[in-house]
């Protein structure tokens, strides 16, 4: 049976419709799922190193600050040496950058990627040497070493495209944490944070807090943000509320819209995706929404006409469509000439 990307969006389209009709928890996530809370973020780290070990793969004499760094490593191991009389094709300068979680704690352990910053050919089989991590505060956060990764098999390292690209999993060390404060967490206020802003969904989320928690307890300052009152009782165990919180359902709205990726040919179409009247002519088909429930689909001067009625939302009218042997990118052509005259209700995202 054949099986094409057409059939596939009408489907998937269709499934995510019937679901969402036919179950209204569906439609709720968790305050968790959705937000987060202020100032609880992972912070990015950086250090320079250098990797060792390297089969004739590594920097260049050209690439003097990879032979000025390892003679000032072999000066601190009592060893003195001029840059102009070594070359150093076994050894690459990197940029070593990790992201520290907000409550690493002394001692925990974080993954490190390694790149190369001079001509070096491939640090594939090296060992990246003792590198402190900075934040932007310029302190010191972490220290990575250890053996190079490039996953994957013989085949695949031998095929790759950035071989002077790597990680080292487990590779740092966490030498301090962020702060003194603990959790970092407030004793009398917090603020929530919605990954996706939007107006409703944040007077939703302060509606449901305040039934949890009672009148006042919270509030949607913007389309982003909602701020929460801590309760006495909770003033010693914060965590212990914000886990409350967290677990909270919410009913979610999104805004209409309309995503696909020409390229490929993927069209993904939100739920609350509607139609005006309109008729949009493209090649032999001929898509017009009407006012009423529309007629079957007629063929008319060698052309296909597809009836969809105003009522209905865009994946029943990709189904019509779909129904005639329209292709994904004469799926594409049409929303997009709907919504240039106004007849798609939604916001259309090419990828």
């Amino acid at each position: 049976m054949r099986f094409n990307i057409a059939d596939f969006v009408a489907v998937f389209v269709l499934c995510c419709l019937i679901l969402g009709t036919c179950s209204g928890a569906l439609a709720q996530s968790r305050i968790k799922d959705i937000a987060g809370i202020e100032g609880v973020r992972d912070n990015d780290l950086v250090g320079y190193g250098l990797v060792v070990g390297l089969k004739g793969t590594g920097d260049s004499g050209s690439a003097m600050f990879t032979v000025q760094s390892v003679a000032n490593m072999l000066m601190r191991f009592g060893v003195t040496v001029s840059p102009d009389q070594f070359r150093v094709r076994n050894v690459a300068a990197v940029m070593v950058t990790a992201k520290l979680p907000a409550f690493a704690r002394v001692g925990d352990r974080l993954d490190v990627a390694v790149s190369s910053i001079g001509d070096a050919r491939s640090v594939e089989g090296g060992t990246l040497l003792m590198t402190p991590l900075y934040g932007p505060d310029e302190n010191l956060y972490a220290a990575a070493q250890g053996h190079i990764s490039l996953g994957g098999s013989s085949a695949d390292r031998r095929a790759k495209v950035h071989p002077t690209v790597a990680r080292i999993p487990g590779g740092a060390t966490v030498e301090q944490t962020l702060g003194a404060s603990g959790l970092g967490l407030p004793e009398d206020r917090l603020v929530l944070t919605l990954r996706e802003p939007d107006f409703a969904t944040a007077d939703r989320v302060a509606k449901a807090i305040c039934e949890r928690f009672g009148e006042e307890s919270a509030k949607a300052d913007d389309a982003g943000a909602v701020s929460i009152r801590i309760p006495y009782k909770y003033s010693g165990n914060v965590v212990g509320f914000v886990a409350q919180i967290e677990e909270i359902p919410v009913d979610v709205d999104t805004p209409a819209k309309v995503v696909f990726n020409e390229r490929t040919g993927t069209v993904v179409i939100g739920g609350n995706v509607r139609v005006l009247p309109a008729v949009v002519s493209h090649g032999n088909l001929r898509v017009q929404v009407m006012e009423g429930s529309p007629d079957s689909v007629a063929h008319a001067s060698g052309e296909t006409v597809v009836p969809v009625s105003a009522r209905d939302t865009v994946d029943d009218l990709v189904a019509a469509l779909n129904s005639i042997g329209a292709t994904p990118h004469d799926i594409i052509a049409i929303l997009q000439a709907l919504k240039v005259c106004g007849a798609l209700l939604a916001e259309i995202e090419v990828l």
